[in-house]
């Protein structure tokens, strides 16, 4: 060997990568999507060696790329793995245009990164990703991917940057269960209602699923989130009333006859008119996830929830001295301000044709 003969690296001996793929969008792939593309598992391997191309990012997932991964290229090899198919039906080829992801979708802290969630730690930051799969799969958490199966069935995912995201509560929930700090599991639950993401109501439902309401970073926390959601609440009234030209009512404001009992308080109540508007920002009782948080249906009958039972004895009192009463929720609130505000006002207008009603104390409340 002389001076000028030049050194052959190990690199330089490797294979090179197909030229094909060096334009892969994602640069993560299967094992399964690099056979579909003409790369045998011989070539595959051979572009893994140490000081190659390539590297094994997950079981059955490379990363085509010699540098560490980023958030984004450890997010898709996540659902990649966990997306697998079953050794059964690994014969068949993908499909071009299949992500490969399965039913997997991510879920947890990663999720809410995904969601938009400030308090949130980024996607590079994190040292776990949690993906979410059917309950029947036997898969197992491996590396930095941890596997969460379904207690029931698989929620709807949501399609963000490119992935399957799970909703905001289901990643609240799965968040949760692996977080010990109590401060720490407020910050997500009160950002979930202050930032819009989600509705109190549905986030306890969710965290009851979870099995995870009794456990001490929580209790407060979901303290923390029914009031947060109650303050968001009452400011959607707020701009409700004003943007849509309703008169301004009292706020907030305890009713009784004179000299007799409390009749209980309510959010707006506009006295010459006796309308008066209540807010329904309860939450599902803790024992037990409730049914009908979705719609009309509340479960087994309204009169076994304390709550709704003592707001409808409130509701018939008022009314029984003349006292209109409008219920709204934060949802209907938040999603049809607009129709909302016409209801509040055909109740407005239509006190003309009433019958006029008991004289009431208003005190503040």
């Amino acid at each position: 060997m002389t001076q000028n003969t030049p050194l052959s690296p190990l690199s330089s001996r490797l294979p090179r990568p197909p030229h094909h793929l060096q334009d892969v969008t994602h640069r993560v792939l299967s094992a399964a999507q690099l056979r579909a593309r003409g790369v045998s598992a011989a070539q595959t391997s051979a572009h893994c060696l140490p000081g190659g191309p390539w590297q094994h990012l997950l079981p059955g997932v490379y990363l085509l790329h010699p540098g560490p991964p980023g958030g984004r290229e450890r997010l898709h090899g996540a659902l990649l793995y966990a997306g697998r198919p079953p050794v059964s039906s690994r014969r068949t080829p993908p499909e071009p245009t299949d992500p490969g992801f399965g039913e997997a979708m991510v879920t947890g802290l990663a999720a809410l990164a995904l969601h938009g969630f400030a308090a949130a730690p980024e996607l590079e930051a994190l040292h776990r990703i949690d993906v979410l799969v059917p309950r029947t799969r036997r898969l197992r958490s491996s590396r930095f991917v941890e596997v969460v199966r379904a207690t029931a069935a698989l929620p709807e995912p949501v399609l963000l940057a490119g992935v399957p995201v799970a909703p905001v509560e289901r990643a609240l929930a799965d968040a949760v269960a692996g977080l010990t700090e109590a401060a720490e599991v407020t910050r997500l639950l009160t950002e979930a209602v202050r930032a819009g993401h989600s509705e109190p109501a549905a986030v306890v439902r969710e965290l009851s699923v979870a099995g995870v309401l009794g456990r001490p970073a929580v209790v407060g926390a979901v303290d923390a989130l029914l009031a947060a959601g109650r303050a968001a609440a009452e400011e959607r009234l707020y701009a409700m009333v004003r943007e849509h030209g309703l008169p301004e009512p009292l706020w907030n404001v305890e009713l009784r006859l004179p000299g007799g009992p409390e009749l209980g308080g309510v959010d707006a109540y506009w006295p010459d008119l006796a309308v008066a508007v209540e807010l329904d920002t309860r939450a599902p009782r803790f024992g037990a996830p409730e049914k009908g948080w979705r719609g009309g249906n509340r479960g087994p009958g309204r009169a076994e929830d304390p709550q709704w039972s003592a707001y409808a004895a409130k509701r018939e009192r008022l009314e029984r001295l003349g006292v209109t009463v409008v219920h709204l929720t934060p949802r209907k609130l938040c999603e049809a301000a607009e129709q909302q505000a016409t209801v509040v006002r055909t109740a407005l207008m239509a006190a003309d044709d009433r019958e006029p009603a008991s004289y009431l104390v208003v005190l503040p409340r």
